[in-house]
């Protein structure tokens, strides 16, 4: 065809390394540490709601209300407006997406026009990006700063930092929103919160807030919604996720928290894209709910249990790794952690690849090839400028079963074999 087929807005975002690596996994058959999904299943009260919701009312079959079934609306209101300090209006201050990669779209679609900056921070999920471009915006991006460390000390998530000086230096009048990523790694402080809700504040920008890692927090550290600082729930959309929050990524429910003059606008967006999401998922998520707002901070809550269950997993995790010359970083939060190969780096420099490609990326490959091992590179969380300078770090995930820990371990060992003099 003489025509263009491509819109322009798909321009530079059509390559994807997941999937690259997540082929490569299949094909050497490789311990897939990469992907962010737990390898269990969700808790016997979250199956049983949805196994409920498939036999019980035949109008589960059916479409709902376009912007959420009113039982999950309902208890998310409840649920959440204790924790922000906010009344909730189940009808105008939320809004249930297909997950919260969904909520996501809808709102860099519903407020980000052409020529609008958005603040990144790096590293970033690897959405943010394309789907600012995606909306005609322009990302503007700001470095998380890591610490050095004592040698032989491992690096941990606290060690990296925002510089309020540079922070600052990215808002301009061009300026339409913020993407904050929390909790994550680090997990910010109030402080640093405190200092991103100042800088919305005094420039009128809206922040978008990344929370699907809410309940997976550890080591004590606590998680704060920037929506719960004074005058920030009046420019901020809180985003969040069944599949995170229950072990159920597949399910693909998210919703999005925040004043009626925002959402108002995400509706819009919603009514005319998938207008609905699927029914009998809403109403095992509503039911999961009301379980935990029942248990809620006790020892029998889910929210309690699951993060020091995968604390232990990522314990585990972090000394298997340590024993073939990995230096994990320690994490605060979420299902991930990095790992520094500066050492294979400096032995291993000429790893096969492309001439241009970050070194990361060519380690995860042969790890995949050689190791039996699949990770993800680093680099694809940061901006095109910036992937130079973090290409030897690595990303694993942790949230999996005993049985994938143990298959780590045996390939681990295998590896710590063949490095024996």
């Amino acid at each position: 065809m003489a025509t263009r087929l491509q819109a322009r807005r798909l321009d530079g975002i059509d390559h994807n390394p997941w999937v690259e690596c997540t082929k490569m996994a299949s094909e050497y058959d490789a311990v897939n540490l990469g992907q962010g999904f737990p390898d269990f299943p969700p808790p016997d009260f979250a199956l049983q709601a949805f196994q409920l919701a498939l036999s019980s009312d035949f109008m589960l079959n059916q479409y709902t209300k376009a912007f959420g079934y009113p039982p999950l609306t309902k208890i998310l209101a409840s649920f959440f407006g204790k924790l922000l300090g906010q009344e909730i209006d189940p009808l105008k201050n939320v809004l249930v997406t297909v997950g919260a990669y969904g909520a996501l779209f809808t709102a860099f679609q519903a407020l980000v026009d052409e020529g609008d900056e958005v603040i990144i921070i790096e590293p970033f999920f690897d959405c943010y990006e394309p789907m600012t471009l995606m909306a005609g915006g322009h990302p503007v991006f700001v470095t998380l700063k890591p610490s050095p460390t004592q040698d032989g000390e491992l690096d941990s998530a606290s060690n990296w930092q925002l510089d309020p000086t540079e922070l600052a230096s990215k808002f301009t009048s061009r300026t339409k929103a913020l993407i904050l990523n929390t909790p994550n790694n680090p997990v910010f402080s109030k402080a640093e919160l405190e200092l991103v809700a100042n800088l919305c504040q005094q420039h009128d920008v809206i922040c978008i807030t990344d929370e699907v890692y809410q309940w997976l927090v550890y080591d004590g550290y606590q998680h704060t919604s920037i929506a719960s600082l004074p005058g920030m729930w009046e420019r901020t959309l809180t985003i969040g996720s069944a599949g995170k929050s229950f072990s159920a990524t597949g399910w693909k429910v998210g919703w999005v928290l925040g004043p009626d003059s925002l959402v108002k606008h995400l509706r819009t967006v919603h009514q005319n894209s998938i207008y609905h999401c699927p029914t009998q998922g809403q109403a095992a998520v509503a039911q999961s709910f009301q379980h935990e707002q029942l248990h809620f901070g006790q020892p029998s809550s889910y929210f309690v249990q699951f993060p020091q269950a995968m604390q232990r997993c990522r314990d585990h995790m972090i000394r298997s790794l340590q024993s073939v010359g990995l230096k994990p970083v320690i994490p605060q939060g979420s299902y991930f952690f990095i790992a520094d190969i500066s050492d294979f780096k400096k032995k291993m420099p000429d790893l096969p690849g492309d001439k241009d490609e970050p070194y990361d990326r060519r380690f995860v490959k042969w790890m995949i090839k050689n190791k039996g091992l699949a990770a993800i590179p680093t680099s694809i969380f940061y901006s095109r400028p910036h992937q130079k300078h973090f290409d030897h770090y690595i990303r694993f995930c942790f949230v999996k079963d005993e049985s994938t820990l143990q298959a780590m371990d045996e390939k681990l060992q295998k590896w710590k074999e063949e490095l024996r003099p």
